[in-house]
């Protein structure tokens, strides 16, 4: 991968972080901006939905964008293509404006897509604060859908990237490794290739099994909690305060982004994808150049499963290169500058790399 320093996108200045993201980057964004919602997929391997209602997304235009506002992407050289974000768990498409900032200013038009029981997309269960998913293809067929109609279409003749975060990225390793045409690259920032579940895998999903059968699948995770106002410091010490806080006071803002926890369901089904993910015949699937960012301070998923992963791509002849920031937490993305800035430059080399013919 390139990391010739010739991707360079000034960051927010953290000390003046809310009054940025309202005075410029948020009315840059507006500017540019498209809604939309899109039908689940339908496919032979998923059953009939739960509730019937229609998938979220928000797209920004590049050169509307370009057009429009005095940051003139000095570094973008015109556009490039287009990104779509596949989102990490409990979150939503607006906590990405400050990434569709930096992608947009780089060149690349951006699409935040919302997964089913996240933000304004279709829920299956009625308390705001739970993940539900009766069956994780859903997951991956509705993002492969997404990528291959509105992506391209975004893309306008030119490549169409991945940038996937969490849980994200666990959907994305598996629309790799079942669509390996849908995207020319793809980025997996702290990919959830296996949840941090406080149990061995096997025993997590034979509870999750046991609670399924008894009826309880749509009921919250023992030790899971509904969203509450309270900022809970402690679990941010480390990350850039202004960013994190500013996520929190999106989500106190707005019911539809107060998910906060997992059904036993959800869990059972992310071991069911996480297996899948893991699986060797899976990983020899994929042709997609890959990189894997990984946080050194992870809690929430687990690193070792992502060197199992990168080790089983690359002995499958798969394009893959693993990146790890020591000092991160689980959110790259939402690190202090001095962290996030050598990040956003690898994501950016390595998009703008030329993809081998």
């Amino acid at each position: 991968m390139a990391m010739n320093g010739q991707v360079e996108i000034p960051l927010l200045d953290e000390a003046e972080y809310d009054q940025i993201m309202m005075q410029t980057v948020l009315p840059a964004l507006e500017q540019c901006k498209d809604e939309g919602w899109m039908e689940p997929a339908q496919a032979e391997n998923l059953p009939v939905p739960p509730n019937e209602g229609s998938l979220h997304y928000v797209c920004y235009d590049f050169k509307r964008f370009e057009a429009g506002t005095s940051e003139k992407s000095p570094s973008s050289k015109g556009f490039k293509g287009a990104i779509v974000i596949s989102h990490g768990f409990t979150e939503f498409a607006a906590k990405y404006s400050e990434m569709a900032w930096y992608f947009l200013q780089a060149g690349y038009s951006v699409c935040v897509f919302e997964h089913r029981g996240h933000g304004y997309s279709v829920r299956d269960v009625d308390d705001p604060s739970l993940v539900h998913i009766d069956d994780w293809h859903r997951y991956v067929e509705d993002l492969a859908k997404f990528a291959s109609t509105v992506g391209r279409h975004m893309a306008d003749g030119k490549p169409l990237y991945l940038f996937s975060h969490s849980m994200g990225g666990g959907i994305g390793a598996a629309v790799l490794e079942q669509h390996p045409t849908v995207f020319d690259k793809a980025v997996l920032s702290a990919p959830m290739i296996e949840p941090a579940l406080g149990m061995p895998k096997w025993l997590a999903g034979f509870f999750g099994d046991i609670m399924s059968g008894l009826g309880f699948g749509e009921r919250m995770v023992y030790a899971h909690e509904s969203f509450t106002p309270e900022f809970d410091e402690a679990l941010h010490v480390g990350a850039s305060q202004p960013r994190v806080r500013w996520f929190h006071k999106l989500r106190t803002e707005n019911e539809r982004y107060q998910t906060n926890a997992a059904t036993y369901e959800w869990a059972r089904q992310s071991v069911k994808i996480s297996q899948y993910v893991m699986s060797e015949q899976a990983c020899q699937n994929i042709t997609t150049p890959v990189l894997l960012c990984q946080a050194g301070h992870d809690i929430w998923v687990m690193n070792p499963a992502q060197d199992k992963f990168v080790q089983r791509v690359r002995s499958a002849g798969g394009n893959i290169t693993k990146l790890q920031f020591p000092e991160s937490l689980h959110e790259i993305f939402s690190m202090p500058n001095k962290t996030l800035q050598t990040y956003l430059k690898a994501v950016l080399s390595f998009y703008d790399e030329p993809i081998a013919e």
